[in-house]
């Protein structure tokens, strides 16, 4: 195992253990995500015609707005003693303290989006299991979409006293592109279609933002992080 892996994984495995020391990101996304649903499902009384329309558009909503809560802690939580600084002084390299973060942030919202899909199937009666592995690969592409993109932007508003709220407003923009290919290729899969020609094109681009952004994130994190 070469050098830089083992300290993406290190930084990964510290920041998970301090998130399951507290759980305040995923106690707080997760009583959020499931709220939502159910007050979703009480205000739109969805029928199985309606859900092959929304489903995805539904599920991805929730998907992002939670993590919003944990991907905001993500440099958050170092600010505290001046950690960030220490890590910065460490021999790890900002591209991978950027990378262990990401690597965490996106395990901690596969568990709090499998959490929301479980709640997903039983209050919208919607049969999941059948396109699971499909649908496992679309929302780990979407999610680590929305990893990079609110890991990076994280690092930016570290110190803004507002970061709350400007993380949102910074990243959800930039998540137009993939959250449109994955609420697509979630409402196909959950309405029974499976992947193929008539909806790769979302798969391509899904891959494609995932490796654009991974690279542009570990190229010029140094400079957000830095100067």
């Amino acid at each position: 195992m070469s050098l830089f892996l083992r300290q993406c994984l290190t930084i990964a495995a510290k920041d998970l253990r301090a998130e399951w020391r507290t759980k305040e990101a995923l106690n707080a996304s997760l009583a959020f995500s499931m709220v939502i649903l159910v007050l979703f499902s009480f205000a739109l009384d969805p029928d199985p015609e309606m859900m092959k329309e929304f489903s995805g558009g539904l599920l991805w909503l929730v998907f992002l707005f939670a993590g919003a809560l944990v991907l905001n802690r993500s440099f958050a939580r170092e600010v505290t003693n001046d950690c960030l600084d220490a890590l910065l002084a460490s021999p790890v390299p900002p591209s991978a303290l950027f990378l262990g973060k990401a690597v965490a942030n996106c395990l901690l919202l596969m568990v709090l989006e499998l959490v929301c899909l479980m709640e997903f199937g039983i209050l919208y009666n919607v049969r999941w299991r059948a396109a699971a592995g499909s649908l496992f690969l679309v929302i780990a592409l979407g999610t680590w979409a929305l990893t990079v993109m609110g890991t990076m932007f994280s690092a930016l508003t570290v110190n803004l006293r507002l970061r709350e709220v400007m993380l949102p407003v910074l990243v959800y923009p930039m998540m137009v592109p993939p959250m449109m290919a994955a609420m697509i290729l979630t409402t196909d899969l959950l309405a029974g279609n499976a992947l193929g020609p008539g909806n790769m094109l979302w798969v391509r681009v899904l891959v494609g933002f995932d490796v654009i952004f991974t690279l542009l994130g570990v190229t010029f994190i140094d400079t957000v992080l830095v100067g």
